[in-house]
């Protein structure tokens, strides 16, 4: 598979994610695809327990894609999932074999304030 239709797969995949649309949002991952959470510790086999853990989220899900890179068989995702209201910036590491993903691995982090001291090198993203 080459890296037009691994994009074409990737759009399809956030697309299904931000409607909820579990079947298609996980036909991008092998069976045995491996999901890392580093930040929580967590690790998911297979593409089964991923889908029932993401099926059973108790917040209202939304998604912002900033901007996904790549090529071959590693791609990557920046983009901003909305947990009841809440934004949570992500970035999504994705590992392909076979054109279906074997590893992912996602980071995410909280927004912040940003310290005065920066104000002078700075100025805010829009």
């Amino acid at each position: 598979m080459g890296d037009q239709e691994i994009r074409a797969a990737l759009d399809r995949h956030w697309a299904a994610s931000a409607t909820g649309d579990q079947d298609a949002e996980h036909e991008i991952y092998h069976d045995d695809v491996v999901v890392d959470y580093p930040q929580s510790g967590e690790r998911i086999h297979g593409r089964r327990n991923l889908q029932a853990l993401r099926s059973h989220h108790p917040a209202k899900l939304g998604f912002t894609i900033r901007r996904v890179l790549g090529g071959g068989d590693l791609w990557i995702t920046e983009y901003v999932i909305d947990y009841d209201g809440t934004p949570a910036f992500t970035v999504s590491i994705m590992e392909f074999r076979d054109g279906k993903v074997t590893h992912e691995t996602q980071y995410f982090a909280d927004p912040f304030d940003p310290p005065a001291w920066r104000t002078p090198w700075v100025e805010p993203m829009p």
